[in-house]
């Protein structure tokens, strides 16, 4: 199998990334080729849905730690969306993304970033209901 790569709608400072398939030793430099146009821009999250993602193996592990690293470098975060209940027990095993950036929704990510966001705009109060 392969992987499908969509890019979704999004603005300049978060980008977002829907994966089908297999993230695998077979797939993942299209992965890295999709996102390293992203990441080089002013991005500061990468949203990535993995509701259609099948398999993950640790060289796709791999290319979401190279997300992760890049965009750390300027602050940023890589959120994971709609993990599938194995591919969630994979990241749950390697740590390879820490709990509070994997969300069950979009919308829960869309929160989580409007909080950061707005707490870093406004210097709000830090009662946005989640763990940073």
């Amino acid at each position: 199998m392969s992987l499908d790569i969509r890019i979704l709608p999004s603005d300049d400072s978060c980008r977002r990334v829907a994966l089908d398939g297999r993230l695998d030793t077979h797939t993942y430099q299209s992965l890295d080729e999709t996102l390293a146009p992203l990441l080089a821009g002013d991005a500061t999250s990468l949203v990535l849905d993995l509701a259609g993602l099948e398999y993950i193996s640790s060289a796709g592990i791999r290319s979401i730690f190279k997300a992760r690293k890049a965009l750390a470098g300027r602050g940023g975060k890589v959120l994971v969306v709609n993990p599938q209940a194995q591919i969630q027990k994979v990241f749950d095993v390697v740590k390879a993304v820490p709990m509070n950036e994997i969300f069950a929704s979009a919308a829960e990510a869309d929160a989580y970033l409007d909080a950061m966001q707005r707490k870093v705009l406004g210097g709000e109060d830090d009662d946005d209901g989640f763990d940073d």
